[in-house]
């Protein structure tokens, strides 16, 4: 377990549900899922050297077209993030929550070293102008909250999952600290955001948890094979710079409290 990013009881065998027995017909179906998401994916490397020059309001859509591609409907309660320097804070439970945090607020994210290795998704974090975290190297730690404070304090968005590693949504892990002293640093609010997943019928599910030995793959095929997947963005409203007197009190303002997702009310966007 690393100090930075800790790691999360949870696993596949022992959280995440057993798919149903998949008909031959939605087998296709789920290799079109996955063509649409490797689609997206490659039209994102292709346009991100025009970085800046790229409308935010695309790069939402984008983000918000891999979800669907993937058979997943998106909806996202609350009020929209405010412009300028925010850290974006959200708990973790499946790489789905990355586009999703983005379709938010286009952002700069915080990741593992490890994204870098990613097929598609690797080379597009990097060029998108993703701060990696060493995980083993604690002692890099000051030096990344100081990189971190920098991008907030020259006016952009920075998304970070403070729980340290994924949980499969029936659990949830506590907020680090060392990323909100960069948000004090930088003297910018904390958009604290919930993420969760249920089946159309509003029964909360595991099947997108992307945890312990769980290989991208294998939660890649999880999803597309799945039926009736909603995604629910919760954006809560933001935490006002200066109103918390340190990291602590900031990380346990923004940490989510319940497991339960709000009723789909408010809503701002149904994809």
């Amino acid at each position: 377990m690393s100090a930075w990013l800790p790691t999360a009881p949870c696993t596949p065998q022992a959280c995440v549900e057993a798919p149903a027995a998949l008909p031959a017909r939605a087998v296709p179906r789920a290799v079109l899922r996955l063509t649409g998401v490797v689609l997206l994916l490659l039209a994102g490397i292709a346009l991100s050297p025009l970085g800046a020059r790229i409308p935010a309001s695309l790069i939402r859509r984008w983000c918000r077209w891999i979800v669907r591609a993937a058979g997943v409907r998106v909806r996202i309660t609350g009020a929209a993030a405010p412009a300028g320097g925010l850290l974006l804070v959200a708990n973790h439970i499946s790489w789905l929550d990355i586009p999703l945090l983005a379709a938010v607020r286009p952002a700069r994210m915080l990741a593992k070293t490890e994204v870098r290795r990613w097929p598609l998704a690797g080379p597009l974090a990097a060029r998108g102008g993703t701060l990696f975290i060493d995980r083993d190297r604690l002692r890099t730690l000051p030096d990344t909250v100081a990189r971190i404070a920098r991008a907030l304090g020259e006016g952009a968005a920075v998304a970070a999952f403070p729980e340290g590693s994924t949980w499969c949504g029936r659990a949830q892990g506590t907020f680090r600290r060392a990323v909100f002293q960069a948000a004090l640093d930088a003297g910018v609010p904390v958009q604290p955001v919930r993420i969760g997943y249920r089946l159309t019928g509003g029964t909360a599910t595991t099947a997108p948890a992307f945890v312990g030995d769980d290989t991208l793959l294998a939660s890649l095929w999880r999803v597309a094979t799945a039926r009736g997947l909603v995604a629910e963005v919760e954006v809560r409203p933001a935490i006002p710079p200066g109103s918390r007197p340190d990291r602590r009190s900031l990380a346990r303002s923004a940490q989510p409290q319940e497991t339960a997702m709000p009723a789909w009310t408010h809503t701002v966007l149904v994809a």
